[in-house]
């Protein structure tokens, strides 16, 4: 049985409901670095985005999933994108949104759901993410669960005037 239910967390859909917090997420200048964002995002493109939201991850090539606790509180928000069926990898992404919801486990659980459910539900052979060299809470995060780096991007992306490296992690299912 496929479960998306953890301990303390469980992953969903986003729903129409999700707009303010996907609208705060997306316009929150101090995390474009992890998304590679460069320009805020209108309520109405972010509108259009959740009404598309339930394509598949055959047709979207991407999953995202929102991190809620049991009281129904969202946390953050887990991706699956790039996703490459032929192949059987995709991309990862995470982010808890508050501060003070970091380095509660949150991320953790959802990672371990998302691993679980990307190899036995959607049958993929390898995930990997993209982490910049100076997040050492992505780096461990994901190191724990078994991803490997893989190489070092130099001067990958620009950031406040600045270069920054990354890594690329790998995770392959034995």
């Amino acid at each position: 049985m496929i479960t998306l239910k953890g301990e303390h967390i469980y992953l969903r859909a986003l729903e129409p409901e999700d707009l303010e917090f996907v609208h705060t997420i997306e316009n929150d200048e101090s995390i474009w670095e992890i998304s590679n964002t460069q320009t805020p995002y209108s309520k109405f493109l972010i509108k259009q985005y959740l009404e598309n939201a339930h394509k598949d991850i055959y047709e979207a090539k991407q999953l995202r999933l929102v991190i809620s606790n049991y009281n129904q509180v969202a946390l953050g928000m887990i991706d699956l994108f790039d996703f490459d069926f032929k192949n059987k990898r995709a991309g990862v992404g995470i982010l808890v949104k508050e501060t003070d919801h970091r380095l509660q486990g949150y991320g953790k659980e959802a990672l371990q759901l998302l691993i679980d459910y990307a190899f036995s539900h959607l049958g993929l052979h390898q995930l990997y993410c993209n982490i910049s060299e100076d997040n050492s809470v992505s780096i461990s995060l994901f190191k724990n669960y078994g991803f490997k780096p893989i190489g070092l991007k130099k001067d990958w992306n620009l950031v406040n005037g600045s270069y920054k490296n990354e890594y690329v992690f790998q995770l392959i299912n034995n």
